[in-house]
């Protein structure tokens, strides 16, 4: 394989990993956003619930029944830092971040198509200078001139000499 070949297969393999991080990111953040939508529906049910019974999570699929003695949560708003908060509160807070990972989402995607067309770029460079060097072989290396007795002959196009 020559030197130019294994250049081009390595870009190409960089760029499919690029792709497939992307993916991968892009992926999470979509999960995240979905989560955060279902969070947000969930708390509406909240609304209005005091002193009834609702199914509290406890963890991977367990939940127990509780009373809802208050509206009030406490929501984690970082390093370990727990707050009180309202309902509507809870649900602004949640609304930005949905909002700050569409923008990651948007972010990413702008990232997807400069890799797309990075990658666009490599292979349209790739195909004109194998071509060239098709055309070279074709019109004797392109170091001597054209021995075919066509005057119209181009270097660009197949030359009726085979050279």
């Amino acid at each position: 394989m020559e030197n130019s070949e294994q250049e081009l297969m390595y870009k190409l393999s960089m760029f499919e990993q690029q792709i497939q991080q992307v993916q991968q990111q892009m992926q999470a953040v979509e999960q995240a956003i979905e989560e955060m939508n279902f969070l947000n529906k969930g708390l509406d049910e909240l609304i209005g619930s005091k002193d009834k019974e609702i199914l509290a999570p406890i963890g991977r699929g367990i939940y127990a029944k509780t009373k809802l003695l208050s509206e009030e949560l406490i929501v984690d708003v970082g390093e370990k830092n727990f707050v009180k908060k309202s309902i509507p509160d809870t649900k602004r807070i949640i609304t930005e971040q949905i909002e700050k990972l569409g923008e990651a989402q948007k972010d990413l995607e702008k990232t997807m198509e400069e890799i797309n067309s990075d990658l666009t770029k490599t292979m349209n460079e790739a195909i004109v200078k194998k071509k060239g060097e098709k055309e070279k072989e074709t019109c004797g290396g392109g170091e001597e001139d054209c021995e075919c007795e066509e005057e119209s002959c181009d270097c660009s196009e197949d030359c009726e000499c085979g050279k």
